[in-house]
Order: C-alpha cells, then sequence, then structure tokens
C-alpha cells in the first residue's frame, strides 16, 4: 500500500494517529524513527534533516533523538528495571532523571527487579520511563496500551499525561480508539488507506461539540436492535434510533451521540 503523509506539528505538543488496522499508522512511525525509509520525502526536526531523498540525507535511528515505544514492550530481561533506564540513558546516566521517572510511574519499589516479576501495567510504565530516560525531543507511541483492562489504561493514560506536563517532550500516539485520543490528544490525523483524510483538534475532526442545551458523547455500539443502536457511554446503556443497516455502524465501533445536557451529567458523573 502507498503512503503519502504529510504532518507538521509544535515542540511539546500531543497528537495522535488514527484510523483503522491497515492504515498506515505503525509504518509512519517507523519512517519518523528511522526505522524504516520512505521511497522519498523529508523529515526535519526543528532545523535539522532528518531525512531528505532528494539530497540523499538519512540520518540514523540512533542520531535521532526520538523515544519508541512498542507494543512489545522489549525491556531488557537480563537488566533490573533501574538498569534498563541507565542503559537508555547512556554513558553516563542522568540519575536524577532516572529516580525522578521512577518516582513518576510509581515504580522506586520495583527498581531493583527485573521485568519478569511485573505485572503488565508496571511493565508498561517501566517501558515509558526507558524511553523517557534517553531525553527524547518526540515521543513515538505504538497503541502502547494494548493488552491492558480499562482500569490499567486509564491509570497509564493518566501517567503519560502526568509526564507529558513534566517533561514537555512532543508525542505522537498511535490509536483506533477515539476515546483514547479525545482524552490524549491536542491534535489528530486521520489515517485511512496510506493517506490523510482529516485533521485538526478531536472535538472539530470527530465532531464532537457541546452547547448550554446539548452535548455530543462517544458512544460504544454494543448491540443492533430492531430500530436502531444500543450503545454504551461510561458504563450507561441506551438505544438511539437510526439506521442500523449502515456498515460504519459495526458492533465494537465508536459512534458521537448527541445527548441532553442534564444527560450528559449523568454520563459524566461516573467517570
Amino acid at each position: 500500500m502507498p503512503l503519502d503523509v504529510d504532518i507538521q506539528f509544535e515542540q511539546g505538543s500531543f497528537n495522535a494517529l488514527f484510523g483503522p488496522s491497515g492504515a498506515g499508522k505503525t509504518s509512519t512511525l517507523r519512517m519518523l524513527s528511522g526505522l524504516l525509509s520512505p521511497d522519498s520525502g523529508k523529515i526535519t526536526n526543528h532545523n535539522e534533516v532528518w531525512f531528505d531523498s532528494e539530497k540523499s540525507v538519512n540520518l540514523s535511528a540512533g542520531k535521532r533523538n526520538i523515544g519508541y515505544l512498542f507494543q512489545d514492550l522489549a525491556l531488557f530481561p537480563n537488566m533490573s528495571i533501574r538498569q534498563n533506564l541507565e542503559y537508555a540513558s547512556g554513558k553516563n546516566p542522568n540519575n536524577a532523571l532516572i529516580a525522578e521517572l521512577l518516582r513518576l510511574t510509581e515504580l522506586e519499589s520495583l527498581a531493583d527487579q527485573k521485568p519478569d516479576v511485573l505485572s503488565g501495567g508496571q511493565a508498561k510504565r517501566a517501558a515509558l520511563a526507558r524511553a523517557l530516560a534517553q531525553e527524547p525531543q518526540l515521543l513515538l507511541l505504538d497503541e502502547p496500551f494494548t493488552a491492558l483492562d480499562q482500569k490499567l489504561r486509564l491509570e497509564f493514560q493518566d501517567h503519560l499525561l502526568q509526564l507529558h506536563s513534566r517533561f514537555g517532550f512532543s508525542v505522537i500516539l498511535v490509536s483506533h480508539d477515539l476515546p483514547e485520543v479525545c482524552k490524549l490528544a491536542a491534535h489528530v490525523w486521520v489515517l485511512d488507506n496510506g493517506s490523510i483524510t482529516k485533521s485538526g483538534a478531536p472535538t472539530v475532526v470527530f465532531g464532537l461539540d457541546r452547547s448550554d442545551k446539548q452535548v455530543t458523547v462517544l458512544a460504544q455500539v454494543i448491540a443492533k436492535t430492531a430500530t436502531g443502536l444500543m450503545v454504551s457511554a461510561n458504563g450507561q446503556q441506551f438505544e438511539i434510533k437510526t439506521d442500523h443497516t449502515n456498515d460504519k455502524y459495526a458492533l465494537g465501533s465508536w459512534v458521537p451521540v448527541g445527548l441532553p445536557t442534564d444527560s450528559a451529567i449523568l454520563l459524566e458523573s461516573k467517570k
């Protein structure tokens, strides 16, 4: 599949690449990181050129100031959590930063343990801390919440937002989860079949809005009824009347639903 993308973002911003599986999201991250070379194009970071096909410039992955959190955490199993962070920090580890990362990710008591004793959520936080130990300007996150249950997913999101606020690095998050993107990202690019189809603030891109009388929330389709769809939002279920034969309303998909403001307040109280 050809990949043709043009993305620009400000330093310190939190951004997301949203789209279905196979749309080209991971390939885009791999090109930004230097793990995959584009056929043509240009990648710059501030005034530094990382890739330029016309000038035959292709900076190696190790020379790009990037942290990359894969779906496969790839923690070194023979090293403690602290040693994983020290290795990522370089020849002269920044011990003050490592200590702060362990504290912020709530891993201080496990710092001298090997990865095999960690829970799924702890391992995710350790991998995030290791990615940040190298003090990247840009953090690439390839569906980092995969395999976490809802409670751990929300906790990890909160840790990520706290770290982003504290250190001010730029983020590009790959996700196909609408609520996740809306919670975390200030800007989103919708990628489909290798091309950017929409971009902007999530509330604009996904048609979410709020007024004095109505608020639009994201609800997940859990069943189809004779007259519409049964959806769930923040733990509450309700039916909406619609043409349920439309293919875009697949089970498990997320749809924007307009609710009276008083109903929306009830939903929000469930958070």
